[in-house]
């Protein structure tokens, strides 16, 4: 057995009896890396990322070629690294998903996990029953959002497929603050108004910034 080897039981044994909670970050991140870079001492790889992006979730959150510029970061890392918040959300949302969304706050409980780690805006729409029960949660639209994006076809179609009595829509404000702007309520305005006539209620606009969100009907803009 090498130094190396030693070093990396000894981290992971650590970590099986103790867990995260007395790590630094470079080190859970050094510990992250043997699993891409099994040869090597990964403890300065750790650390040069760290001090490219900051924080342990700096790097998370890093584009895919933004890391591969790092020294020591190959395709390999690069991905796992990009792989871990998709992960997180899925495993997020999974925990939250049989929750009955009949308020803001459960509403909000059940969106923030499936922002986790998005660098691009990005708008869902949750489909209920009357009683607030999840019948569908569906991506929308990833990228560049503004209300033209925000297809009323789609929305329409969901409606008519998971034959949802309520609606909530939610999208988020990367490294912005989560309060609406006047495109976030003229398109809810819209989404409301064309969802009347089919007789369904568009109960909450959620917006999302970080681990903070805002709820357009707790706000009155949706009475």
């Amino acid at each position: 057995m090498s130094v190396h080897d030693g070093h990396r039981q000894r981290m992971i044994q650590r970590f099986l009896h103790e867990g995260l909670d007395g790590f630094e970050e470079h080190q859970i991140l050094e510990m992250l890396l043997f699993y891409s870079i099994p040869r090597r001492d990964t403890n300065e790889t750790a650390h040069r990322l760290i001090d490219a992006f900051g924080s342990l979730s700096g790097v998370m959150d890093a584009p895919y070629q933004e890391l591969l510029n790092v020294s020591g970061v190959g395709e390999n890392t690069a991905a796992m690294l990009k792989l871990l918040p998709a992960l997180t959300r899925v495993y997020q949302s999974a925990a939250v998903r049989d929750i009955r969304v009949n308020s803001s706050a459960a509403a909000g409980e059940y969106l923030l996990p499936r922002f986790i780690g998005r660098r691009d805006e990005a708008v869902f729409l949750v489909c209920l029953d009357a009683k607030g029960q999840v019948l569908s949660c569906n991506l929308l639209h990833e990228g560049s959002v503004n209300s033209a994006e925000v297809n009323i076809r789609k929305i329409m179609s969901n409606v008519l497929k998971y034959n949802a009595s309520n609606v909530i829509l939610a999208h988020n404000h990367p490294g912005g603050v989560a309060l609406p702007s006047d495109e976030d309520l003229a398109t809810t305005r819209r989404i409301r108004d064309a969802l009347a006539p089919m007789e369904v209620t568009l109960v909450d606009h959620i917006i999302v910034a970080g681990g903070d969100y805002v709820s357009l009907a707790d706000s009155g803009f949706l009475p």
